[in-house]
């Protein structure tokens, strides 16, 4: 058991294999890139060899990621079961919605106008179609005439200029707001008041949009457009401070997609019905029932077949229940990492950007975070608390995004006799003999600990790592004693601009989206920038990662390549394991995926005749 501590040792004695909840608030799923010619000049460059090779070395090659496929029965009740021992949320609607959760519950309803394929590439195969200038920018999406809202109002361009009206309006209170939005030619004008509509946006006609973009990106072509349609004629009259709490997103969501909402409990299930209008065809499942299931309970609800299929099974409940009877595991490498993050500064809500205070960090030297990072043994972690099926991160871009994560930069691995001596070296020694270190100005060193809950295996981890910087000398405890609930977490984090001060560290987790560009998550101006830092590379970095230069491919690697390199040198935070996606499946049910170039099949579900 390679570079196993004492400490996780005695934690694994103690171990029941359930879930540990590490999902985060997300940008997850939002489309992907362009065209077919430009899936091949994608796979070209060193970037893609290093991430492929991180891929196939990973132990989720083995799985499928699609079930059996064949002609199903008409009719039948799907049961989803949303892995959770916290409520969902409950902001349903793609323009407002936080956290995957929120997602997993609209994306039965609502989808993309626009569709993506393996390698994050836009196609032609959604709602919507489109074309671009040779410059890229101006671009223009034809609606198709068959694409319908449930109420049975056709979805409009104007529906699609209403959701960026409402994302860039100064009211606005969702996360969406950011670099993606601020490119579109008089977008930053309309956000600060001066102007009363976008100029880059144009209705055409019924069905036709036009977006001019004054400095198009690489990002266009990968997630970098809005592709989420917002029906006006039910939001038209509602304040866009009201929105988000409104019932018309809280309890009696609309949207495009295969089923439509018939009921909601609160933060605990949905019932669904079949769309007969919708765009691709009327879906074989008379009705689908989502639930929130505790991932204590999961395995024995798939088991007695109360529920047919789950959005992710918890991967330290895998090896006892592998060979399940009736359940066939799909699985895949997740768009997601869990980190650790250090806490630099908060955030201004006016202005809508990270404010980087240092000064007042606890965590503000990088010799203290490096140590922190060699502290810890994220290998024995993933093999031990997940049998293998979460490993080892290295960089911040996840090897999901092949193209782009480089397996070859060298990171910290688990050496505690490097992490004091970085320590020690810093000047971080024990003048009291209390077994903890000072500072180097030989004050007192605390450190407050922020994890969430999820299953048995939640609080056995945190208390890993805490130990494990207990163990060379840091005085950290986990915040208030306790874990926090999903949704505490993230708002004490900083989910809505909120900064909790007694958070220095956290342990959080990213679904990432299909554009590599990270600025949402580590840009100056990004809300979801939950460390709160700030470094005049890192923000050079991210603007050459979607400068018109980047729109070579091989440029764009390399300038990922020194960002995933500057960011394992600045550690604002640090990976601590990659992950796989595993979905069980009652192998009754037919053409289920979560092949991420499936965008529209759900309709295509059903069961065996």
């Amino acid at each position: 058991m390679k570079n196993f501590s004492k400490a996780l040792l005695a934690l694994m004695l103690v171990l029941v294999l359930a879930l540990a909840a590490c999902s985060g608030g997300d940008d997850k799923k939002d489309a992907g890139k362009e065209k077919e010619e430009d899936k091949t000049e994608q796979k070209e460059g060193a970037g893609e060899e290093a991430g492929e090779e991180a891929v196939a070395d990973s132990p989720i090659s083995a799985f499928d990621t699609r079930s059996e496929t064949g002609e199903v029965e008409e009719g039948g009740t799907l049961n989803f079961g949303l892995v959770s021992d916290t409520p969902f949320e409950g902001t349903l609607n793609f323009n407002f919605y936080a956290g995957a959760p929120d997602a997993e519950v609209i994306e039965w309803f609502d989808e993309s106008l626009l569709s993506i394929d393996e390698d994050f590439q836009y196609t032609q195969d959604g709602a919507a179609t489109f074309e671009h200038s040779e410059d890229y920018k101006v671009f223009t999406f034809k609606i198709g005439d068959n694409v319908n809202w449930h109420d049975g109002e056709p979805v409009k361009a104007e529906d699609w200029a209403f959701s960026y009206e409402v994302i860039g309006h100064a009211d606005y209170d969702g996360p969406r707001y950011g670099s993606d939005f601020t490119v579109i030619e008089g977008m930053e004008a309309y956000n600060a008041g001066e102007a009363d509509e976008i100029s880059g946006i144009k209705v055409v006609d019924e069905k036709t949009l036009e977006i001019t973009y004054t400095n198009p990106t690489p990002s266009l072509l990968a997630g970098g457009i809005w592709t989420y349609a917002m029906p006006k004629h039910i939001f038209k009259d509602i304040a866009v401070a009201d929105m988000s709490s409104s019932d018309e997103v809280r309890k009696n969501p609309i949207g495009m997609g295969p089923f439509k909402v018939e009921s909601i409990v609160p933060g605990e299930s949905v019932v669904y019905s079949k769309n007969e209008d919708y765009w691709q065809g009327a879906p074989k499942l008379d009705e689908v029932i989502l639930k929130v299931v505790d991932p204590s309970v999961v395995a024995n609800e798939l088991a007695s077949g109360k529920i047919d299929v789950v959005d992710a099974f918890p991967a330290d409940q895998y090896e006892t229940n592998k060979d399940m009877e009736g359940v066939k595991f799909l699985g895949d490498v997740d768009n997601a990492y869990t980190y650790i993050g250090f806490k630099f500064g908060t955030w201004d809500k006016e202005n809508a950007q990270v404010v980087y205070k240092p000064e007042e960090s606890k965590v503000s030297d990088v010799a203290l975070r490096k140590a922190m990072w060699y502290a810890v043994d994220n290998d024995a972690v993933g093999e031990n608390f997940y049998q293998g099926l979460r490993w080892a991160g290295t960089t911040l871009i996840a090897p999901s995004h092949a193209n782009f994560h480089d397996a070859t930069i060298e990171t910290p691995k688990y050496d505690k006799e490097k992490a004091i001596e970085i320590l020690t070296e810093a000047g971080y020694v024990d003048t009291d003999d209390d077994g903890f270190v000072e500072d180097p100005d030989g004050n007192e060193l605390k450190l407050n600990f922020a994890s969430m809950s999820g299953g048995e295996v939640a609080e056995p981890i945190a208390n890993y790592y805490i130990q494990s910087w207990r163990d060379i000398g840091l005085d950290i405890e986990l915040l208030d004693g306790r874990l926090q609930e999903f949704n505490t977490f993230y708002d004490r984090v900083g989910n809505g601009g909120n900064d909790d001060p007694e958070v220095d560290v956290y342990m959080g987790a990213w679904s990432v989206g299909s554009d590599v560009d990270p600025t949402g998550l580590y840009g100056p101006k990004a809300m979801f920038n939950f460390p709160r830092y700030v470094n005049d590379k890192n923000t050079e970095l991210l603007e050459k990662g979607v400068s018109d230069e980047a729109f070579d491919v091989e440029y764009r690697q390399n300038v990922y390549k020194e960002w995933q390199q500057l960011m394992v040198e600045e550690i604002p935070v640090f990976p601590t394991l990659y992950r796989a996606v595993l979905v069980p499946v009652n192998e009754n049910l037919l053409n289920y995926t979560i092949d991420r170039e499936d965008n529209f099949y759900r309709h295509e579900i059903g069961f065996k005749k």
